[in-house]
């Protein structure tokens, strides 16, 4: 294993600092490599079977797990499920940047370019299909056993402490490579989104969401709404129901509605979640609130009319009036109108064109 750090700080010196940052040691428990962001455990008879360029593979396929914050994103989901999501993510990097593979390296080219947010659901309901097949129970709702008696965890304040210094070490062993000219194009991409990201709500989104979710989703039937269409949708325990606002006043362009209205879209392919979508400048529009399941594709009205000033309250009108609340409402607005008084029983999130200040709720950037 130090020898192939070594040599790995010679060949990939990008891959080379980050897995300096991991202690190594060795483990019974763990059936190949895996770290918790602070040390990088590792099986002894695992690694005595890989050739020295195959263990640099599996020494940076770890550093490159802690870089991308997966010990932090995680949140609810699955972990047997979620370690695989991340693996599927970091190893098409490391193949495409010369690295050698150990013959148990799982790759599919159908999951090259996404994220782990965005594989994990495609293999869940595979996952899904197959154990409903089986007749078995859905893994998201069965505890996860842990690898051994000496496996170690963090805590949410070690995690997020982590998290912050990960994202210090990932720019610095950037910087370092660029300057030598030995970083590659798609990692520099990588390390753009994940230090500078142009939509940085994208996963911000999924782990406020998870970090209000009563347990990681699972495929459900489509819900038979009955009496008054807009009564929001009842909540059952494994969905989360969102209200989706879209601020539809003069300063907010279509192009910039059209482009929040699709990444809302992808990110419906991480949860399990029934969406209300209501646009709104000075009240709300004609025709909403629209109504999705989980799997339909989110729309706005055939013509999105506004330009007037902008007045948050008939949103937060509108949900008081529901007989549930929301796991969340999001957002996407300037941030210039008129709030209501006091904050709501029920976690809000802000995405924010521009540098205005909310008064209550959690704030995300967008970036210009």
């Amino acid at each position: 294993m130090a020898a192939a750090r070594t040599r790995l700080i010679l060949d990939k010196p990008f891959f080379g600092a980050l897995a300096l940052r991991l202690a190594l040691v060795e483990a019974d428990w763990c059936r190949s490599t895996w770290s918790d962001g602070k040390s990088l455990y590792y099986n002894r008879s695992y690694i005595d079977k890989l050739a020295l360029e195959q263990t640099q593979f599996v020494l940076s396929r770890e550093a490159m797990h802690c870089a991308l914050l997966h010990f932090y994103r995680r949140g609810h989901r699955s972990r047997g499920l979620w370690e695989n999501a991340c693996d599927y993510a970091v190893n098409p990097l490391l193949l495409n940047d010369g690295l050698k593979a150990p013959p148990d390296t799982i790759i599919a080219p159908e999951f090259d370019g996404m994220t782990a947010e965005e594989i994990y659901p495609l293999l869940r309901d595979e996952a899904g299909r197959q154990r409903q097949s089986r007749d078995h129970a859905d893994e998201d709702s069965t505890p996860q056993p842990a690898r051994g008696p000496g496996e170690p965890g963090l805590g949410p304040s070690e995690a997020e402490t982590l998290a912050i210094k990960w994202r210090q070490r990932l720019a610095a062993a950037a910087q370092q490579a660029s300057q030598a000219g030995r970083l590659s194009a798609e990692l520099a991409a990588v390390i753009d989104f994940m230090l500078q990201p142009k939509l940085p709500w994208r996963s911000l989104l999924a782990q406020h969401l998870s970090a209000t979710a009563r347990n990681d989703y699972s495929y459900t039937r489509p819900f038979s709404r009955r009496g008054d269409p807009a009564v929001f949708p009842g909540l059952r325990s494994e969905e989360v129901g969102l209200v989706v606002a879209v601020d539809t006043s003069g300063s907010i362009r279509s192009a910039e509605i059209e482009q929040f209205i699709a990444e809302i879209n992808a990110i419906k392919g991480q949860i399990r979640a029934r969406i209300a979508l209501l646009c709104c400048d000075a009240e709300i529009g004609d025709g909403y609130p629209l109504f999705f399941e989980a799997w339909d594709e989110l729309k706005l009205a055939s013509e999105v009319k506004g330009g007037g000033g902008t007045d948050f309250r008939p949103v937060f009108r509108w949900v008081d009036r529901q007989d549930m609340k929301p796991d969340s409402l999001v957002y996407f607005t300037d941030a210039q109108g008129e709030f209501p008084d006091s904050e709501p029983p029920y976690p809000t999130l802000w995405l924010v064109k521009g540098k205005r200040k909310v008064p209550f709720g959690a704030r995300i950037q967008l970036n210009d």
